[in-house]
C-alpha cells in the first residue's frame, strides 16, 4: 500500500550576494527602487514539498506516490526520480508552463529577496485522488490553491486518513477553508508560527483545534515538536544535528517521519522522535534532497539517539 503525496515539485535557483542589502539599497530612494545585485555563487537545488517528503519517505522505506502538475523543463528533475527509483505515474505534464521554481537571492547577513513562481502548480487540480490505487494514507501540502481544496476533499470522499500540511500556503486560504480542512484531515501538522496563525484566522484555541482532529503535530525547530492527542501532549525532543548547514526541507523530512510511523502503526511518541532524527540528518547537508542514509544508518542512529531500535 502507498502514500499519496500531494504538493508542489520545484526548482530552487539560490544566488549568494557577497556583502549585505542595506549598503546598496538608500532609504530615502525606497519608492524607485532599482538595484542589480553580483552573484557569484549560485546554484540549483530540486525542491518542492511532495518531492521532499518523497524522497525522505523513500529513504526509510516507505511507499510513496508523487501526485503533482510540473512544466516543460521537468526533465532533469525527472531523470533524477527515475535514478531513485520514485514512481512518477501521478506527476502531471502541463504543456506551456514551467515547473514550480523559486528564485533566492541571500546576502551575508541572511537575508533574503525570493521570487516565486507557481507555473504549472497552477494546475495541480487537474490530478485526483481516485486515479491512484491501492493508497491507505495521504498528505495535503503545500501546493495550487484549488489543488489542495479538492485533495481534501477527495481525501475525505473516498475514506483514505490524511494529513494537512498547509505550509507556506496557509495564508491562501480563509477562516472558512481552513475550519473545512481542519474537519476533513485526520492529521494536521504545523510549524509555531503557522499553529497561531491558523489559530487566528479560525479563533480556535490551541485546545479546540486539537479535539477536531486524530493528532495535531505542532514543530519547534531545534526544539522538537508537540504531538497533541486524545487529550495527551507528547514531548518529542529535537535531535541534534552533526552540522547545522541549511534548514530548507527539514519540515518536509520531519513529515516522511511522520508517514512513515503513521503508515506502519508505530506509537505516537516514535514517530515523534523519527520524524525529528530525519530533520536533524537533512539540516546537515545544503538543499532539500541531498542527504543520504541507508535504513540501517538510521535504525543506528536512532537507537544511539533514543536507546531503542524502530525499523525492521
Amino acid at each position: 500500500m502507498h502514500t499519496l503525496i500531494c504538493g508542489s515539485i520545484a526548482y530552487d535557483t539560490i544566488m549568494v550576494f557577497q556583502d549585505v542589502f542595506k549598503n546598496h539599497i538608500l532609504p530615502e530612494k525606497i519608492h524607485i527602487l532599482n538595484v542589480a545585485f553580483l552573484v557569484p555563487d549560485m546554484r540549483r537545488e530540486l525542491g518542492g514539498c511532495a518531492g521532499n517528503i518523497a524522497y525522505n519517505l523513500q529513504m526509510l522505506g516507505g511507499h510513496p506516490l508523487i501526485m503533482a502538475t510540473v512544466g516543460d523543463d521537468y526533465q532533469p528533475y525527472a531523470s533524477r526520480l527515475e535514478s531513485l527509483g520514485l514512481n512518477q505515474s501521478h506527476v502531471r505534464h502541463v504543456a506551456g508552463t514551467y515547473t514550480a521554481q523559486a528564485f533566492i537571492t541571500t546576502d551575508l547577513a541572511d537575508n533574503q529577496i525570493t521570487a516565486f513562481h507557481p507555473g504549472a502548480m497552477n494546475f495541480s487540480h487537474e490530478n485526483h485522488v481516485a486515479d491512484a490505487n491501492e493508497v491507505k494514507l495521504g498528505i495535503v501540502a503545500p501546493d495550487g490553491r484549488d489543488g489542495m481544496l479538492q485533495h481534501a476533499r477527495e481525501f475525505h470522499e473516498a475514506g483514505i486518513p490524511f494529513m494537512f500540511d498547509p505550509g507556506q500556503g496557509l495564508p491562501m486560504f480563509n477562516s472558512e477553508e481552513l475550519m473545512d480542512f481542519i474537519q476533513k484531515a485526520d492529521y494536521v501538522a504545523v510549524n509555531d508560527y503557522e499553529c497561531q496563525l491558523l489559530l487566528e484566522r479560525t479563533g480556535l484555541s490551541l485546545e479546540a483545534l486539537a479535539k477536531l482532529v486524530d493528532t495535531l503535530i505542532v514543530t519547534l525547530g531545534s526544539d522538537g515538536s508537540v504531538i497533541h492527542a486524545g487529550g495527551r501532549e507528547i514531548r518529542i525532543p529535537g535531535v541534534n544535528a552533526e552540522q547545522v548547514i541549511d534548514p530548507t526541507g527539514c519540515g518536509d523530512a520531519y513529515r516522511a517521519g511522520l508517514l512513515y510511523g503513521l503508515a506502519n502503526g508505530m506509537d505516537l511518541e516514535s514517530t515523534g522522535r523519527l520524524g525529528s532524527l530525519m530533520g536533524a540528518l537533512k539540516v546537515a547537508q545544503r538543499g532539500g534532497q541531498n542527504h543520504a542514509c541507508s535504513r540501517d544508518e538510521i535504525d543506528q542512529r536512532y537507537f544511539e539517539t533514543f536507546g531503542h531500535r524502530i525499523l525492521p
